[in-house]
């Protein structure tokens, strides 16, 4: 496929997102879940609660929490190398105001993908319950305007790769599929 034709196909993808975004009650989440997500603040609040309610695994909430964090910032240092502006809809204003002007890669995605990843880890429930949320709050910026689809899915490889490298330090070295830990994380021990 053809550069243009990939523009052309995100441009169009997220008009049809933006245009569903003008729905009442869509409008609200859409902007109650791009402020969840903003700086990270959902994830970093959600893995310093995991942190104070886990005290045996403490220091594992809090490097997955670093690592939710580490990659918030670096799919902003991205942002200022690539500098891809921020979409703009002729027929559509965005529905929330951004700080930066740069669109790619979403941070909103790659602090969501990252603590899908890092917190499921070391969470069975979090594994059934972050991903449905991260990626409402992923869809939640294209709906919003703010966002093409390829800056989500690029945000969203950074934040999973970002979480995967770190999982050894973070003590998230479980199987995803079956909750056990991975040889030579904590004993093999199973986290319920």
């Amino acid at each position: 496929m053809r550069y243009a034709d990939c523009a052309a196909a995100d441009r169009r993808l997220l008009a049809a997102m933006r245009a569903y975004g003008g729905r009442p009650g869509v409008a609200v989440a859409a902007r109650a879940l791009s402020l969840a997500g903003e700086h990270a603040a959902l994830w970093l609040a959600a893995g310093l609660t995991g942190a104070a309610t886990d005290p045996e695994r403490r220091g594992h909430w809090l490097r997955a929490t670093a690592v939710v964090g580490g990659a918030h910032l670096a799919s902003t240092g991205v942002k200022h190398v690539v500098r891809r502006p921020r979409p703009e809809l002729p027929s559509y204003r965005p529905l929330v105001g951004t700080l930066g002007r740069h669109s790619f890669p979403s941070s909103h995605a790659a602090s969501a993908a990252a603590a899908a990843v890092a917190f499921g880890a070391l969470l069975p429930a979090a594994r059934r319950l972050v991903p449905p949320l991260a990626a409402a709050i992923c869809v939640s910026r294209l709906v919003a305007g703010v966002h093409y689809p390829t800056d989500i899915a690029a945000g969203a490889v950074l934040g999973g790769l970002a979480a995967r490298a770190g999982a050894r330090w973070t003590g998230g070295g479980a199987s995803p599929v079956t909750g056990t830990r991975a040889a030579g994380g904590e004993k093999g021990r199973r986290h319920v």
